[in-house]
């Protein structure tokens, strides 16, 4: 038997503006947690604080950052170093999860500013709407970036979660 919710007959809706317009695009997520790799996380955060301007490519507006030739060759060796590279190179396909973790990390670096795009409040990451401005208790980034922000702010890293389900507030009221 698969388990569905039954129809809706009506909603009551407070600040319908903000949930339908606003917050037109922001999923409810069910989600599930993954394996724990908090030490992870630490670990490719000192090697992203050692890099240089030039070993990055930063693009603002549409939030998303780089290696250069420099920067990759830089992090291959860190990554070697500490024993975390597999292989020869750091995009060989076993090593998508450490690709995945440093781009989080520079991301978290360098494209998101403490105070501006989330604050840290009780030793959690808080997000901030970019906007309303208004602050998002219990809200996280998905894809290991709040985890990411976590390092950066030496605050306790909180597990991943997988998306098991998800659906935007419009599609969820239709």
């Amino acid at each position: 038997a698969q388990m569905v919710q039954r129809g809706h007959s009506y909603a009551i809706v407070d600040e319908v503006d903000s949930i339908l317009v606003d917050e037109a695009r922001t999923p409810l997520i069910i989600s599930g947690p993954l394996e724990d790799r908090s030490e992870m996380y630490n670990t490719i955060d000192t090697f992203i604080i050692q890099l240089q301007p030039q070993d990055y490519e930063i693009d603002e507006k549409q939030k998303t950052s780089i290696f250069t030739e420099e920067g990759t060759e830089k992090l291959e060796n860190m990554l070697r170093d500490a024993g975390l590279l597999k292989g020869e190179s750091l995009y060989d396909v076993e090593n998508v999860a450490i690709v995945h973790h440093v781009n989080n990390a520079l991301k978290a670096h360098r494209l998101f500013q403490r105070d501006k795009d989330y604050i840290v409040r009780n030793g959690e990451i808080v997000i901030i709407d970019e906007f309303t401005g208004r602050m998002m208790p219990g809200r996280r980034y998905s894809e290991g970036l709040h985890q990411a922000l976590e390092a950066k702010e030496h605050v306790a890293i909180q597990p991943e979660n997988q998306t098991l389900a998800s659906v935007t507030f419009q599609n969820y009221f239709r």
